[in-house]
């Protein structure tokens, strides 16, 4: 009977609709009966059988990234391999995006374009794992200095998940309509690669998104979970540099000198009243001063002291009023030294700005519940926004307004996280020399979803 329901209010021959809860329940009925007539509760029971089936060439693939990973802007080989894969699979693809970005593109019919995207960087850091393909690596960073070398960022992760998505979606080319645009993407940690290929024609010279995704490993997530935001889910992120001056002299005679040490000491504790009391309350942000350095020895007092530190915010008039009381607090306290106008402290903004992450809310809500029908309601999670940086942001703030949508792949192994949840264990988190993913479930369960999402947009 319900059957015949649908049909004719679908064909608008009902005198009367019923409301649309009804309506919809009336729809997931129809569509539970015909899983059950189909012999599966699981409409995505195929696409899963897929990615487990393929996992032994992801495996492969992922421990190929992560013995040899690349830093920032020198993603050379790494990018290349990227290119060949989405070659095997038919994609147009365009090397030396931005640098060594990767832009992939396969046409189906008309239909709206979808944009996912991999970032393919690795950090400087000596692994520390234990594992048997952990990456011996070095290198020379932009410094000159021997570095090891270490995806502790889980980009190889992504760059995996890219790959399998990309292969199931090619598989699958009866079951969507319209474009692919898979762009793998370099120097992410340096905030540099979105607005490197944005600059280089990413939106004139290939197809203009209707949708942009993207995912990324979280460390405090069991495998097998994603988790969900909508709006902020990341923020922005600024690296400043303060030159506090002074006038050095004999540490035994601290009168005919204006000690540096001592001003910035005062800056940095007067730093801390910009988010706690100059800032609404309801409006997250963070000053953090990481880096103090200035002197040579106990008994001379400098000419100077620098200062590194990270801003974090949300909205842009939340930034622009940070970086604004930093510069006059430093400036105030200079002044009640009694230096002169010439030698107030410098304030530099590192060119490495990194917008904040604005899930769009209308294609947030529409993916997370692709990834509850696809993986449950147990296993798709509602997250809270981080302070974290990340520039995939950058792709939803040209002037096309491109809705973007980035979630959080779980890559804790579960016993794992259970002997953390019972404090016998810190997890280590991401950027650390021990972060280590469980593979094969956060593969997997990346792959579903990716794949999942991308066909409900082209569908």
């Amino acid at each position: 009977m319900k059957y015949l329901i649908l049909t004719a209010v679908l064909l608008g021959c009902a005198t009367a609709l019923p409301a649309q809860g009804a309506l919809d329940a009336l729809k997931q009925e129809v569509r539970e009966d015909h899983a059950f007539l189909s012999g599966t509760d699981d409409p995505y029971a195929g696409l899963k059988a897929s990615v487990r089936k393929d996992y032994a060439y992801l495996e492969d693939l992922y421990r190929h990234y992560h013995l040899h990973p690349e830093l920032s802007f020198q993603e050379a080989a790494t990018s290349k391999r990227m290119a060949e894969e989405l070659r095997l699979l038919g994609f147009e693809v365009t090397e030396r995006v931005g640098g060594y970005g990767v832009v992939g593109i396969m046409r189906n019919g008309e239909g709206p374009t979808v944009l996912v995207r991999a970032d393919m960087d690795a950090l400087p850091i000596v692994e520390d794992t234990g594992l048997p393909y952990a990456s011996t690596v070095t290198t020379k960073d932009d410094a000159g200095n021997e570095v090891g070398v270490m995806h502790a960022c889980g980009h190889d992760i992504h760059m995996t998940v890219w790959t399998g998505a990309a292969r199931q979606l090619a598989e699958r080319k009866d079951q969507w309509k319209g474009t692919l645009v898979f762009i793998g993407q370099p120097a992410e940690e340096r905030g540099g690669g979105a607005k490197a290929m944005l600059a280089d024609g990413l939106y004139t010279r290939f197809p203009i998104p209707d949708y942009a995704i993207a995912l990324h490993v979280s460390a405090g997530m069991e495998a097998g979970k994603v988790g969900c935001r909508s709006g902020y889910s990341l923020a922005n992120v600024d690296m400043m540099d303060i030159t506090v001056y002074g006038q050095g002299g004999h540490g035994a005679y601290p009168h005919t000198t204006k000690d540096p040490v001592l001003l910035a000491s005062r800056i940095v504790v007067a730093l801390q009243t910009v988010v706690s009391r100059e800032l609404s309350p309801l409006e997250p942000a963070v000053v953090t001063v990481g880096s103090i350095h200035g002197g040579t020895k106990g008994n001379v007092i400098p000419n100077q002291v620098q200062l590194e530190l990270t801003l974090r915010s949300y909205t842009d008039e939340v930034r622009a009023a940070i970086i604004e009381k930093i510069k006059r607090i430093c400036q105030g306290v200079a002044m009640s030294a009694g230096l002169q106008a010439n030698q107030y402290p410098k304030v530099e903004l590192r060119d490495e700005f990194t917008p904040a992450t604005f899930n769009d809310p209308e294609l947030a809500q529409r993916v997370q519940q692709v990834f509850t029908d696809a993986l449950g309601k147990e296993h798709t999670l509602a997250v809270d926004p981080v302070m974290g940086g990340e520039d995939f942001g950058r792709y939803g703030r040209t002037e096309e307004k491109v809705p973007i949508f980035m979630f959080w792949l779980g890559a804790v192994a579960k016993e794992q996280m259970a002997a953390a949840e019972r404090g016998a264990l810190q997890l280590p988190s991401l950027h650390n020399s021990g972060f280590a993913p469980d593979p094969e479930p956060t593969i997997t369960t990346g792959v579903v979803a990716m794949t999942a999402a991308v066909l409900d947009l082209l569908k």
